[in-house]
């Protein structure tokens, strides 16, 4: 996903998007949306969230 998307996002979230880089933002939407806050902190494998729209980009 393109990182203009996901400071749309974002602001749907009401997150202030700043300079946070895309995974903090991706982060801050996971915890906004009461999900576990994983992404790319290298659980892709064990995290078990396979329907999970970030998923494409996480490592």
């Amino acid at each position: 996903m393109k990182l203009d998307e996901i400071k749309e996002i974002a602001k749907q979230h009401n997150i202030k998007v700043g300079k946070m880089k895309k995974a903090d933002l991706v982060r801050a939407i996971q915890q906004a949306e009461n999900n576990t806050a994983c992404f790319a902190t290298g659980q892709a494998d064990t995290c078990g969230q396979d329907a999970c729209l970030w998923r494409e980009d996480c490592e």
